[in-house]
Formats: structure tokens, sequence, C-alpha cells
């Protein structure tokens, strides 16, 4: 059986780890380095690293810190923000990525995403959706979340992973940072179409909310939190430890 992992983000801002609620308010937390540094040493399965703001203004990845953080871990590393061409995609291999993350990227030239797996094979392209509820239905959100393309999220998961998307982070912008569990309804929604990985972000408050993902959703590959984590909420060997007893299948030290 598949072990289920445990992923930490890092949101990144100028240069520093932050965090905010449903993609808003930011504060600061501590750095990438450092933090990644911890998270590889205490028993996360990967990391997650996102230029949060590369996007919005139009500019490339944080190279420079990228290659610190990369030198600090030891487990799969992937890196989003800014990603718009196969130079981004190579640029950010080369700096110590593992995967590399598009969102706003494919949105604008859809065909980014088959280019790039044809180029590092469809294991290296993680397509990420930030996704909210617009009366009643499921919406995809560019620039970090900023501007509704009324695209239908869950066809774009379905057209993604048709053009080679190797893995999907689904982002729920509805629960991020609110601390009340994973969004399971989206979660099952994007699941029902996606023969490769999911990885559910958004909503985790405390370790039991990891075990209802799993049990809620028992193909779910993976979940991805950052706050709980930072703060010292939830310590990633304590969580993997619960849910070993709760039968969930998981990498333990």
């Amino acid at each position: 059986m598949i072990t289920k992992r445990i992923i930490p983000c890092l949101d990144v801002k100028n240069g520093r780890v932050v965090k905010g609620v449903n993609f808003e308010g930011v504060t600061d937390v501590s750095s990438p380095v450092s933090l990644a540094e911890y998270y590889s040493k205490s028993g996360a399965d990967e990391l997650v690293f996102y230029d949060i703001t590369a996007s919005v203004e139009g500019r490339s990845v944080f190279c420079d810190i990228l290659r610190e953080t990369a030198s600090k871990v030891y487990i799969p590393l992937t890196v989003g923000g800014g990603i718009n061409t196969l130079d981004d995609f190579d640029r950010v291999l080369k700096c110590g990525a593992d995967k590399v993350s598009v969102n706003s990227g494919a949105i604008r030239n859809p065909d980014l995403i088959g280019e790039a797996a044809e180029r590092y094979g469809s294991q290296c392209v993680v397509l990420s959706c930030d996704i909210k509820r617009v009366d009643g239905s499921f919406h995809l959100f560019a620039k970090g979340g900023r501007i509704d393309t009324g695209i239908d999220a869950i066809e774009w998961i379905r057209q993604g992973i048709g053009r080679g998307a190797g893995e999907i982070v689904v982002n729920s912008i509805d629960t991020d940072g609110v601390k009340k569990g994973f969004d399971i309804e989206m979660l099952k929604a994007v699941i029902e179409v996606s023969p490769v990985p999911v990885i559910a972000s958004g909503g985790a408050g405390s370790a039991e909310d990891f075990v209802t993902l799993f049990k809620e959703i028992p193909t779910m590959d993976a979940g991805l939190a950052a706050s709980i984590f930072h703060f010292g909420e939830v310590a990633i060997p304590d969580l993997k430890q619960l849910m070993h007893s709760n039968g969930i299948n998981v990498r333990l030290r």
C-alpha cells in the first residue's frame, strides 16, 4: 500500500515565509531556509516552496533563496511561483527543485503543461489549482487567488491531466488558514476525475483533520499544510504516529 505523504508548505514573500487567511492578510513567520531544514529533519515527506507574489509582480522566483533552501533538504522539493515558460522550469530545476508547480502560467498558456511534460516528464509537472466556490460552482482562480477566471475548476483539472500534468495540488481558498478541516466536498470532486496523485491543501487545523482527510478519501495521496506546522501546533512525528494508530499507512522514522 502506498504511504500517505505529509507536506509542509513554505509560502515565501520577499524572502520570508508568510501565512494568511483565505489567501489574504499575510504575516511574517520565519526564514525559508531554516524552516526547510527543520522539516526535512523532522520527518516531512516532501516540501513545497511557493514564491507567492512572483506571478502578481511579473518576475521570476527568488533563485538565490531557492538554492540555499534546496541545499538544506534531503526530501523532494516542489517549487512554484512565476512559472510561465519552459525556461522558468529549467531555471528552477537547476536551482535544486525536484518538481515544478505551475498555476497562473498554465492558465495563460495551457500548452505549457504538455511542453514541460514532454521535456522533463509528467512526474516533474505539478498543476496547482486555487479553487473557490462561486454561486455553487468550483471556480479556478489565478494570480495567487486574486482573480476569478470563470473556468470550471474540475474540468480544468481533467484537461490538465490530459495535457500531461503528473500531480495535482488542490488549494481551497474557502478553507485556507481557517483551520476547520480540509475541503472534503471539493477534494472528492477532484479525486473523481484524477488518475494522478492529488495533494489536499487548505484548512488543516489539527492532526485529527489529516486523519479525517485520509479516512473520508482513502485515495487521497497527500495532505499539505502551513501554519499548524510553522507555529508548532502540530509536530510531524506526532501527526504520523496518530495516523499510524488510525490504520493510515504512513512513513515513520
